[in-house]
């Protein structure tokens, strides 16, 4: 049985492709070789290193890590292609560890055929499958080349990335994708250059825009368009209405792109851009965010950014983060707009983060006080026979309820009020009680 299955590992890769025909047109127009590599120009340009490494043959292990239809299947097969390597692909989702085991078994029985692993989603690998790989990837045994949509840093082992290139590819630009349908629709030898289909470059770059950089969805798309109309139509606008309303976006829930949708609303907020906090805001609601999610980072931000500047701002996130449970959607989608705009375009103010920020530090790095006795409960006998509360000031029995007492046995300045906003009034206020608190201290 392990020899049947080193044969069949170790089938030619031109051998792999005879079957390209019937394969959607996105596997059909996978580059061939390092000239047809679309996009990625800071890897792929002349004097770029990963280039370099294929001509001279000297690819290592690689991690390709880039959003969906971006490349990295076709880079690593033009690797193999380009460096006469064989090529063995694996995917995560379906593979286990009696698979890795005899694959890496036949590698390491045939050198000579200078083995390309290829992992699809190895952030599907847990520890142990990950493992697996370390010790014949060590030796080079096999040249692992492992793709994934997700951070390496999150989800890959620190000795399998250690032991890797990490190369980040990017969504495709628009130019590119729609330069890569026209060539499939021209191409009579793997494209759809046989139906005889033409249209004009301005509708490819629609299509391309509504695929949001992935050129595989961009191709699949063109092949559908094609196959629904006659052969030698020209393409028009309304061809393509279908597919343009039922326009999927990139945006996976409690993976990297949700993480860094929901950190560019904020940041949008933060920084008074209520036309890009509303814009990443729309872009989760369509991908399927749950309106909550956005809700509570509402009322976070309500704190810890706009603060007392405004102090309505937490009133009004917190009512929708209410509306969000009252409603649902998509009622409250108008709620939260409501929210993300007031609070892009209240006055700012951290000065509540800073000062628990110091507050804690000064618990952690200084010796703990204790509640002076003054200050102490004094409800029971006990406790009054002890002494706590005698000294106690009322604080209404003065002026502006300011009646000079210190309410920490060593007093430590921790909020540190802004001129911003409603905050301005605070730190007047402060600043005329600190007055008559020295005032106080002078009579007595």
């Amino acid at each position: 049985m392990a020899d049947s299955y080193q044969a069949s590992f170790f089938e030619s890769y031109s051998e792999a492709r005879e079957n390209d025909v019937r394969k959607p047109l996105a596997a059909r127009m996978r580059p061939r070789n390092l000239s047809e590599i679309i996009g990625q120009s800071h890897l792929m340009e002349a004097n770029a290193l990963l280039p370099k490494l294929i001509k001279a043959d000297r690819i290592g292990s690689l991690l390709l890590w880039g959003p969906p239809g971006c490349g990295k299947t076709s880079i690593a097969r033009v690797i193999a292609a380009e460096t006469d390597s064989h090529f063995v692909q694996v995917n995560a989702v379906l593979s286990n560890v009696a698979e890795l085991k005899q694959i890496l078994l036949a590698a390491r029985r045939n050198p000579s055929a200078r083995t390309i692993l290829f992992i699809d989603e190895l952030h599907r690998f847990n520890k142990a499958q990950q493992d697996l790989l370390l010790p014949d990837v060590e030796e080079g045994n096999v040249r692992l080349i492992g793709v994934t949509t997700h951070n390496p840093g999150f989800y890959i082992i620190p000795p399998l990335v250690s032991r890797s290139h990490l190369f980040r590819l990017e969504p495709l630009k628009e130019d590119d994708v729609a330069k890569a349908l026209k060539n499939a629709l021209q191409d009579t030898d793997r494209g759809l250059g046989e139906r005889k289909v033409t249209t004009d470059d301005e509708l490819l770059v629609s299509l391309a825009r509504l695929c949001d950089g992935d050129l595989r969805r961009a191709l699949n798309a063109l092949e559908v368009v094609v196959e629904s109309v006659g052969e030698g139509h020209t393409l028009l606008a309304d061809d393509v209405q279908a597919f343009a309303s039922e326009r999927q976006i990139r945006y996976d829930a409690d993976e990297d792109e949700h993480y860094n949708t929901a950190s560019a609303m904020i940041k949008s907020m933060r920084g008074g851009d209520p036309d890009a906090a509303l814009y990443w805001m729309a872009k989760m609601l369509v991908g399927g965010e749950d309106p909550r999610f956005i809700a509570r980072r509402l009322v976070i931000l309500a704190s810890e950014d706009v603060g007392l500047a405004d102090p309505m701002a937490l009133l009004l996130a917190v009512a929708a983060k209410d509306a969000c449970e009252f409603l649902g959607q998509p009622e409250c989608e108008l709620n939260l707009a409501h929210a993300v705009i007031y609070l892009a375009t209240a006055p700012k103010s951290n000065s509540v983060t800073l000062a628990l920020g110091k507050a804690k530090k000064e618990i952690q790095e200084n010796p703990l006080q204790e509640v002076p006795l003054w200050l102490r409960d004094s409800h029971s006998k006990v406790s009054k026979n002890q002494g706590h509360g005698d000294g106690y000031l009322y604080s209404h029995d003065f002026p502006e309820a300011i009646s000079g007492q210190e309410y920490l046995l060593k007093p430590t300045k921790l909020y540190e009020p802004t001129a911003s906003g409603r905050e301005k009034f605070i730190l007047e206020r402060l600043r005329y009680w600190r007055e008559l608190k020295a005032e106080l201290e002078t009579q007595n």
